[in-house]
């Protein structure tokens, strides 16, 4: 990174552990999991019925009086990252348009909203008497769907479920006007999300960035097409738990959720001027494209996450012995472990052997296009406390996934963390986090 390398600010976050980031450290240090059978709908039918659930909240808590009528056009997606964002906002000690109108301590033109989105998919009621309208003798008929279901749709309908309402909700609440993305690259948008406001950041283009992903995969639609795929595992309903089994030899698919996570990323200069804390900075940033010709799996040896930690590494300019905490992404689901676990090793050599390994997702679930963000959030408390919680439900290490698990947990001085994340459509990222001197 340039001089201008950012440091990160603020945390905010909203998961199945709690509705703050300090709920999400403390309950993964207490080994603690979010994931339960699922109450969003009735799951009876479904081979998975379990998930990661985020605790009920109301919207209208965190959104400002004058633009309440809004909430009426949020998924449960848009919702999640308001509320990671106020927080996040909130812990920088910063005051947007959202808090106090008279003082804003944000400068919106300077400041950038940079953010990640899944497939969001909409709620079977609000769809389910439209295309009632459209079957004709127990057949759907997409001729009768143009002509008398769609007039049952209402117009605003579409603006709920555009992956891009995230970043635009967040930011007409906070009044942020600098340079605005969303990042669809499913499970790596959250590290691409933060990795690109680092870069605005850096080559001068704002002073500040919002950053970093939400999804809902609390979802009929969304869990049928994990269960389909056989990526979510079938065998602990009864055992939510120990359901998600990251690296572990008794590893059967993973167990999605719903999560926000953002942080407050600023130049150092910036930072410094307002006197602001700082959990860290971004030391390096890595990415790169290589799909499986078998999309449902990681590619079996792990080259895509192997060349996002070299680069990441290349451009914090460490060696792999330099790093004292490996955040994975760590699905549970057997083979991608396995790959994934072939990649760090590739990219690290024999340093891989003695580095702390941290998954979260046995307590988190699969978040999505939040998962990144997360794992961020973990790695900068984690520097702040100089403390490496312990894995949950990797008893067992897989014998093909030689990696240093952190079976108990681990107090030290934590100077570099490195985060990874890989999706099915061949993306993968990998974000080296550095101590604040």
């Amino acid at each position: 990174m340039t001089a201008r390398m950012p440091v990160i600010t603020g945390l905010g976050a909203v998961t199945p552990l709690g509705l703050s980031f300090h709920d999400l450290w403390s309950a993964l240090c207490q080994g603690k999991c979010g994931i339960d059978r699922i109450t969003a709908f009735d799951p009876a039918g479904f081979t998975c019925q379990i998930a990661g659930q985020a605790p009920e909240f109301k919207i209208r808590d965190y959104v400002p009086k004058t633009i309440r009528k809004t909430t009426k056009l949020m998924s449960r997606d848009i919702e999640l990252a308001i509320v990671a964002a106020n927080e996040a906002f909130k812990d920088a000690g910063l005051k947007t348009k959202a808090f106090d109108e008279q003082d804003i301590t944000i400068n919106p033109e300077r400041t950038a909203i940079i953010l990640g989105a899944g497939l969001i998919s909409c709620d079977l009621v609000e769809l389910a008497p439209s295309v009632a309208k459209g079957a004709v003798d127990g057949k759907f008929d997409i001729r009768k769907w143009g002509t008398d279901s769609i007039e049952t749709v209402t117009p605003l309908w579409l603006l709920k479920y555009l992956p891009n309402m995230l970043a635009c909700h967040v930011g007409i609440i906070h009044d942020i006007q600098g340079p605005s993305n969303t990042i669809t690259c499913a499970e790596a948008a959250g590290h691409l999300a933060i990795g690109e406001a680092a870069q605005i950041i850096a080559r001068g283009d704002a002073d500040m960035a919002l950053a970093g992903g939400g999804e809902a995969k609390v979802n009929a639609i969304v869990h049928l097409r994990q269960c389909l795929n056989k990526r979510a595992t079938v065998d602990y309903n009864d055992k939510p738990a120990q359901a998600c089994r990251p690296f572990d030899s008794g590893a059967k698919g993973s167990v999605f959720g719903e999560a926000a996570a953002c942080v407050i990323l600023e130049s150092t200069e910036n930072a410094k001027n307002r006197g602001a804390k700082i959990y860290a900075q971004i030391a390096g940033l890595g990415q790169s494209c290589s799909i499986n010709a078998k999309y449902e799996s990681l590619e079996p040896d792990g080259k895509g996450v192997q060349y996002a930690i070299e680069a990441a590494l290349a451009d914090a300019g460490i060696k792999p012995e330099q790093l004292d905490l490996i955040i994975p992404h760590g699905t549970g689901i057997f083979t991608d472990d396995i790959a994934e676990a072939k990649g760090i090793r590739q990219a690290l050599g024999d340093a891989a052997d003695s580095i702390p390994v941290f998954p979260t997702k046995s307590m988190t679930s699969n978040t999505g296009a939040a998962a990144g963000a997360v794992d961020i959030i973990a790695a900068c408390c984690a520097i702040k406390d100089g403390i490496i919680p312990a894995a949950k439900n990797c008893e067992n290490i897989n014998k093909e996934c030689k990696l240093n698990i952190a079976k108990e947990q681990i107090k030290k001085n934590i100077n570099y963390v490195l985060c990874t994340s890989y999706t099915y459509g061949g993306q993968t990222a990998a974000i080296v986090l550095k101590k604040y001197e």
